[in-house]
């Protein structure tokens, strides 16, 4: 497929889709720029390519008309089956397709679909695939990168564009009857200390310090995260007395963030959590531990911060993580220590 230039701005389409099947803190980064595309096209009706998990995020969304589910790991595992889904696509006549995530197999679905309006990455795998290319410029946040796929303004505009969702009566009458039956006239700082990768993990001991010392100024603390880190999350509530409540899996992702917007604070690894704070446009604090900020998903609203220890020559040691320190000293962790972090803290609250 010959490449081309990418247009100056992705404008008058009337039936465009979004191929974005990567982890849920990509899909809530790509919100912004379907808001771009929509401002851009306010005709178009917009759809979505994306995984099971993160099916729910984008019905959420003003911008979107509809959710398209590719079950990779399932239904649609398997050349022949991401065949019929990459036809599929192609029969639904979209005008254009394009694809943040930079995966072999969106490349795929693109090439099958026979959509001739493409664009994606120029590090994209496979990216001859790709009609028009854009470069994924490191030195932006990842919002900023995906919206220089329909926008030449990307690098300007990013930050007048958090992820924007709509949350339904049941969504907020959930919420909002459990906040109402806990708080007590206690504000609420919201703790999210999993991820998926150990060495993106601040260590347990160190939130526990600083989770007593927020507890001892009289906030309410709601351990936040996914069922799977429901065990972790039990660990440090056990650590401590009253006051701290254990969330993890009792909500949606929806649910979560409209939590979220109920806390004065957010404090997170560099994990999804960290754009859910975003989307709920809430202060964060995300801390580093074995990556850094410069990789670009820090929190960008304008009233967030980030904190890490990086007199490290190891410092950082992969874009996503390890399960252990390749060092086995994970000192990126161990050194920041929490006072430094409190502080970080009272400046945000």
């Amino acid at each position: 497929m010959a490449v081309d230039a990418r247009p100056m701005e992705i404008l008058n389409q009337k039936k465009i889709v979004i191929l974005q099947t990567a982890f849920i803190g990509d899909a809530v980064l790509t919100l912004p720029m379907i808001e771009v595309l929509a401002n851009n096209n306010p005709d178009a009706k917009i759809d979505v390519v994306t995984i099971p998990k993160n099916a729910e995020i984008f019905p959420a969304s003003p911008f979107v008309n509809e959710v398209l589910v590719f079950d990779k790991r399932n239904t649609h595992k398997g050349f022949k089956a991401l065949y019929s889904f990459a036809k599929m696509l192609g029969n639904r006549e979209y005008s254009f397709i394009i694809a943040p995530h930079r995966s072999l197999r969106s490349s795929l679905l693109v090439l099958l679909s026979g959509i001739k309006e493409s664009i994606g990455f120029t590090n994209a795998a496979f990216p001859i695939v790709y009609k028009h290319q854009v470069d994924y410029e490191y030195d932006l946040h990842e919002s900023a990168r995906n919206i220089s796929l329909v926008s030449d303004n990307a690098a300007k505009e990013y930050s007048s564009y958090l992820p924007k969702m709509i949350f339904s009566e049941d969504t907020k009458k959930k919420v909002d009857d459990f906040v109402d039956s806990i708080t007590k006239g206690k504000k609420l700082i919201a703790v999210a200390p999993g991820s998926v990768w150990e060495t993106k993990r601040y260590p347990a001991g160190h939130f526990i310090t600083i989770i007593r010392a927020l507890i001892k100024k009289n906030y309410l603390i709601l351990l936040t995260g996914s069922a799977a880190e429901y065990k972790l999350n039990e660990e440090i509530r056990n650590a401590l007395d009253e006051n701290c409540v254990n969330v993890a899996g009792e909500n949606n992702l929806v649910e979560t963030i409209y939590l979220l917007s109920k806390c004065s604070l957010l404090i997170t690894n560099d994990s999804a959590p960290t754009h859910f704070g975003m989307a709920a446009d809430i202060p964060v604090l995300t801390i580093y531990c074995s990556t850094v900020p410069e990789f670009g998903f820090y929190p960008y609203n304008g009233k967030s911060g980030t904190i890490s220890f990086t007199d490290l020559r190891c410092k950082p040691c992969g874009i996503h993580g390890y399960e252990v320190c390749p060092l086995s000293h994970f000192n990126c962790g161990q050194k920041l220590l929490p006072e430094i972090v409190l502080e970080k803290i009272e400046m945000l609250l």
